[in-house]
């Protein structure tokens, strides 16, 4: 058996790291001599190798968490390779990697019309405690996975995380997938951008994308499955529960609700019929490829994706989803174009059941950490110098009234150690967060931690400086790299402690890792201290 886990974020037990690499790597394998063999599933040969695309855990509880796979001998192929019946997929969980003490197992049926995934909610589990899973269908048996479970209720173990976003295909290698599965976290947070709609060659040159721009059902399915061929994201997968919500490029480039980006106005009606029709398909294939549970399945256009994983007394995690139920963005979307529409009090980034909801998240939460995983850059974001404010209208600052109805909330109801987490801007930022960013000598109320992208924008460059302009108009920033990795977290009920952890390269593999900057929150004490 696997020794017990160390606190520490770098810890890595090299047996079992290394033996869930291999299996990654390698596709669907049987175990070696000495493993307990997989009860028996139902009758019914699977073609070729059903497991191309790895296996992925997700949504912890203290109790339970969902474990995912797709069969598909033939990842690229309008079916995944796999006949037009259900097929019977054994799954189950163990203590042990070797699956000597299996403590829970089970049967799910992948059908055609779910794209031959699983999604098994697995309950009866120990809370934050490490597992190992695989499944079986037909004689094949899939790579191992890891996962761990949440902390208990009042619990206050120190909690590793990661985050991440933006991983484009044809912009460079997962390199930091893999480093981030060698730091084995408890959980990892992705922030959207899992994937990009564009079509082949579009984005760049060190690989290609398979097919035209995403639109239809297969071919949102296919571009799933292109993406977990990549190994080093698949190692991921194996190797820590995911907590996923998305940005835009899963359906299509800054779109909002229904209006997709070329939302053409002469067409009226016709526009937003068809794009419901691909985001339905979008969404569809997202579900089927993500490891969320079953109750998430989407119903025509729409998938509830907001929700609040507890992480004992250490942290409660208020998942947004800002793209599903937003407004258009004010002065058609381009940057640094500030007015009174950013003000509009009828525009929301959220919509009003989503908001209403993280109130309710915030006022409930009985942890010391109130952290909101979400997408979009939260702080004021000028680029503009003099009095005009300037702003990303795709961000907060397109939804001013929104986001000051946040940090209001915030304010009034005196919720302690507010800390956002961001993706999609492609590089890293620290901020501080006040109400009113114009004005640095109000109250702190919290801090934001934006991490660049896994590859999007290709290697970047080796600067912290962003411009002069950005450092005298936005004095609650205090750290830019361009840069491409990821958030390194560790929480305790004393500190909480963020490692900006880059690559200095993408456009070829085997970049080496390294902290850029690392910042630390004091409970009680609002405000980033660099260390």
């Amino acid at each position: 058996m696997t020794p017990p886990r160390t606190s520490s974020p770098n810890s890595l037990k090299r047996r079992g790291f290394l033996g869930i690499a291999g299996a990654a790597g390698a596709g669907a394998v049987l175990l070696g001599t000495g493993a307990a063999p997989v009860a028996s599933a139902a009758p019914g040969r699977v073609p070729g190798d059903p497991f191309q695309l790895g296996v992925a855990s997700g949504d912890p509880l203290p109790d339970g968490v969902v474990l995912w796979t797709r069969l598909a001998p033939k990842p690229l192929d309008d079916d995944g390779g796999m006949p037009d019946r259900p097929v019977a997929v054994r799954w189950e969980i163990a203590l042990d990697e070797r699956f000597r003490k299996v403590v829970r197992r089970g049967v799910e049926h992948a059908v055609p019309a779910e794209a031959h995934t699983v999604h098994a909610d697995v309950r009866g589990l120990r809370p934050h405690h490490e597992y190992y899973y695989r499944f079986r269908a037909g004689d094949a048996v899939s790579p191992v996975g890891r996962t761990r479970t949440a902390p208990a209720p009042g619990t206050s173990p120190t909690v590793d995380f990661a985050f991440a976003s933006c991983a484009n295909w044809e912009q460079g290698h997962f390199t930091a997938y893999r480093h981030m599965a060698e730091e084995r976290p408890d959980v990892v947070f992705h922030l959207g951008d899992y994937l990009y709609e564009y079509a082949a060659g579009v984005n760049g040159k060190v690989r290609t994308h398979h097919g035209d721009e995403m639109n239809t059902l297969a071919e949102y399915r296919a571009r799933h499955a292109q993406y977990k061929t990549d190994p080093d994201l698949r190692l991921l997968h194996a190797t820590a529960p995911f907590v996923v919500t998305w940005d835009d490029h899963e359906t299509d480039n800054n779109y909002a609700d229904l209006s997709p980006e070329n939302n053409d106005p002469g067409q009226g009606n016709d526009t937003t019929a068809r794009f419901a029709a691909r985001r339905r398909a979008a969404y569809q294939a997202y579900w089927e490829h993500m490891p969320l549970r079953r109750l998430r399945k989407p119903v025509d256009t729409a998938l509830p994706l907001y929700r609040r994983l507890e992480y004992g007394a250490t942290a409660t995690f208020s998942v947004l989803d800002t793209r599903q139920y937003r407004t258009n963005q004010p002065y058609g979307d381009k940057w640094q174009v500030s007015g009174p529409d950013q003000w509009d009090p009828k525009a929301t980034i959220l919509g009003d059941e989503q908001h209403a909801w993280l109130e309710r998240s915030l006022a409930r939460s009985r942890s010391t950490w109130n952290v909101v995983p979400q997408q979009i850059y939260f702080a004021n974001w000028d680029a503009v110098a003099g009095p005009d404010d300037g702003g990303y209208n795709d961000g907060w600052d397109g939804y001013r009234a929104s986001r000051d109805r946040v940090l209001g909330y915030v304010e009034e109801r005196r919720i302690d150690n507010f800390v956002v987490l961001t993706g999609d801007v492609h590089n890293n930022w620290t901020n501080d967060l006040r109400r009113d960013f114009e004005r640095p000598e109000t109250r702190l109320l919290g801090s934001e931690f934006v991490t660049t992208s896994i590859t999007s924008g290709g290697d970047g460059s080796a600067t912290h400086d962003p411009g002069q302009v950005y450092w005298d108009e936005n004095p609650h920033t205090k750290y830019y790299s361009s840069r491409r990795g990821y958030v390194r977290c560790s929480v305790s009920k004393q500190r909480y402690t963020a490692d900006y952890r880059v690559v200095d390269y993408v456009t070829r593999p085997g970049a080496p890792v390294r902290t850029d900057k690392s910042f630390v929150i004091e409970t009680g004490v609002p405000g980033v201290q660099a260390v």
